[in-house]
């Protein structure tokens, strides 16, 4: 298999492309996706100029884009994009939106970069060689006790099934405030696990999972030190219905709390 590493430089100029798109175009028009989940037409035109992109510099990895599903060879290395994670936040003008680039092997990211464009700093990581904000290496914080943690948590569920799904996220919404320092709800996935890997936050705990939303965030928080399960505690795959993601030292503590909150297997 390519060295991952040596991919990076493509996944970033990918980034910088899709950067400058999100920073000079507004949303646009909305597409309906489903109970209150839209794309914008910056969602659109970030996948499809980075699918195009990455065909011409890499022809023998496939493509999963969350608005347009797979192109080309996905059967040992996809790339994996999210061009605007948080659209919600995006075309309501909240700066916590991010581009997330992943490469998958074998069910398993080896790559990843994040951009926050309208917060600045670029996440990075390559599987065996560390993770990075900018040229800055990063590491989970060392907190070890779940009352001075901050946890992310993911959005409550809307469309299908939402009231099941939310009964759960409630529970583990209630069980984490009366335990843990404060709960944060970024709306960005990527953000989260990029935050996660540089110590700004403590913990996620998000009861649903898609590849394109956690590829890049799941490399770069391993590499930073973090240790990532499903609510089961079991190893994390890009298949997982869940993402859990701490250091090391509050892991069996946030999952005790987690466990009591099975969730649905299934996502608006």
């Amino acid at each position: 298999m390519t060295n991952p590493a040596d991919l990076l430089p493509i996944a970033h100029h990918a980034v910088d492309l899709a950067t400058q798109i999100m920073r000079t175009r507004q949303p646009g028009a909305l597409t309906a996706k489903g109970d209150r989940d839209m794309a914008s037409d910056v969602d659109y035109a970030i996948e499809e100029h980075l699918r195009a992109f990455l065909a011409e510099k890499t022809p023998d990895i496939g493509f999963l884009g969350e608005e347009n599903g797979t192109s080309g060879n996905t059967s040992r290395l996809t790339w994996a994009l999210d061009p605007v994670d948080g659209t919600v936040n995006f075309i309501h003008g909240s700066p916590l939106c991010a581009i997330s680039l992943g490469l998958i092997a074998s069910d398993r990211p080896v790559l990843g970069v994040i951009g926050l464009p309208f917060l600045g700093g670029r996440y990075s990581a390559a599987e065996g060689h560390g993770a990075h904000l900018d040229s800055q290496p990063l590491h989970v914080s060392t907190t070890s006790d779940l009352a001075e943690a901050v946890v992310a948590i993911g959005d409550y569920a809307v469309g299908e099934n939402a009231a099941e799904k939310n009964h759960h996220r409630f529970t583990m919404t209630q069980r984490l405030a009366a335990t843990v320092q404060r709960i944060r709800m970024h709306g960005s996935a990527a953000i989260d696990l990029a935050w996660l890997a540089a110590g700004k936050i403590d913990a996620i705990a998000m009861l649903t999972n898609k590849p394109w939303d956690t590829a890049a965030g799941v490399i770069i928080a391993r590499e930073a030190g973090a240790h990532i399960t499903d609510h089961h505690g079991t190893p994390h795959t890009l298949h997982a219905p869940t993402t859990i993601a701490t250091n090391p030292t509050l892991m069996p503590h946030l999952l005790k709390l987690i466990t009591t909150t099975p969730p649905s297997n299934t996502e608006h």
